[in-house]
Order: structure tokens, then sequence, then C-alpha cells
């Protein structure tokens, strides 16, 4: 063999062992890497079909628009982590636990659906569709979450809602709601149906507050 052909031979051997130990080095690498946490995605549960909003059975439409837009909020209430807070001035997240949608959108769609029950206003849509209305739902989100009191979870759900008649963009009235639901217990099932009992109450309220101040405003189209 010529001089040539075993440096050759030579180069080839230590090519082949450092890619073994590439295969090795990586194939350890892989196996201490962490596991994707299992995440389970919780809808917001609706109301029974018992506990609907009954003020508007029975009651001819008003014949308006109104589109319900997505509520503002701050970093913590925008996304879809299930939020908590164990003890004063720390807020914390439920292990293993999505929203499906972020948090503004739940309870946009919420509220949509609490008019669409109602059956008060003719016609609505949301901000996602960007259709003309007479009358915009705008809100700020202020509280979702769960709080601990005397060692068990209470639910909080608290909206910072305005009527916005669309023509001229001026603020028709507003009002702050809030609802607060005990859970059945401290599993997150239970901790997820109290978020839906309470989202169910503020959003009846605000469907009951605002059909009436519509109704109240279309004899004079509220210009003073």
């Amino acid at each position: 063999m010529s001089v040539r052909k075993a440096h050759v031979s030579s180069l080839n051997r230590i090519a082949a062992r450092a890619g073994l130990v590439a295969v090795i080095v990586l194939s350890s690498a892989c196996s201490v890497l962490p596991r994707p946490e299992p995440v389970d995605t919780y809808l917001l549960p609706g109301a029974p079909a018992s506990r609907m909003a009954a003020q508007g059975q029975g009651e001819q439409a008003l014949p308006v628009s109104l589109r319900v837009s997505r509520p503002v909020a701050g970093t913590q209430l925008s996304g879809q982590r299930i939020l908590v807070v164990p003890d004063a001035n720390r807020v914390s997240v439920y292990k293993g636990a999505n929203w499906s949608e972020p948090v503004p959108v739940l309870l946009r769609d919420r509220i949509v659906e609490a008019f669409r029950s109602d059956g008060r206003i003719a016609a609505l849509s949301s901000d996602e569709q960007r259709l003309q209305a007479d009358y915009e739902i705008a809100s700020e989100l202020l509280a979702f979450h769960s709080e601990y009191r005397d060692g068990a979870p209470e639910v909080v759900v608290r909206l910072d809602a305005r009527l916005v008649q669309r023509d001229g963009r001026r603020i028709v009235a507003s009002r702050l709601f809030e609802a607060r639901q005990r859970p059945a217990g401290v599993a997150v099932p239970q901790v997820v149906a109290g978020f839906g009992e309470a989202s169910t109450a503020v959003t009846g309220a605000l469907v009951d507050w605002a059909a009436g101040e519509i109704a109240r405003c279309l004899p004079k189209a509220c210009a003073d």
C-alpha cells in the first residue's frame, strides 16, 4: 500500500470514529432533555339552558345592530393560562392547564352568546367581522382568576364595560361588573366550572344593562 493510500485510510478511520462519538453525544443529550409537560385544554363552560338569561323572552327585538369587541386586557390576562392568586400580590398559574383561546376571546364570545340567547338585539357581530354597527360594547378585563380565601379558591371575574354609540363614538353609559364564585373544590375542573358560573353572571348582567340602555336611547337616539 502506498504512503498516500495509507494516509487516506487513516483519515477515513478518524472521521468514522468522530462521527460515532458525535452520534453518542447527541443521543446522550437527547435523553436528558425535559419532556414537554402534558397540558389539558379547557373550554369556558356555558350556562345550563335553564339558567340562560330570560329578561328578553317574549319582547320584540330592538331594531339596532350591536358589535361586541374583544376586551382590552393586561399581559397576564391576555394569554391562555388559567391564573390563580395563591396569596396576596403573587400571581401563578394552574400547572398543565390552558384555556382553549386567549381569555379576552373567550369572554367576548361568551358576551355575544349571551346577547344571542337574550334575543333583545336584532343584529349582533363581533370585532372579528368588523361589520358596521349602531352600538358597540367596549370593555376592559380587570380580573379573571381564582384567589384563595380561608384556604379555598374563589373565582373572580371583573369587567369594566362601556356602551358606545358608533356614530360619533360617544359613550352612552358605562358600568363595572363583577362576579365571585366559590368552586365545589380545588381540582382544576371544579375551578374551571367556577369560571363558567362567574362569567355567566357577569355577561348576563351586562346584557340586561346594555339592552335597557339601548331601549332608553332609541326614542331620542341618546343625543342628550
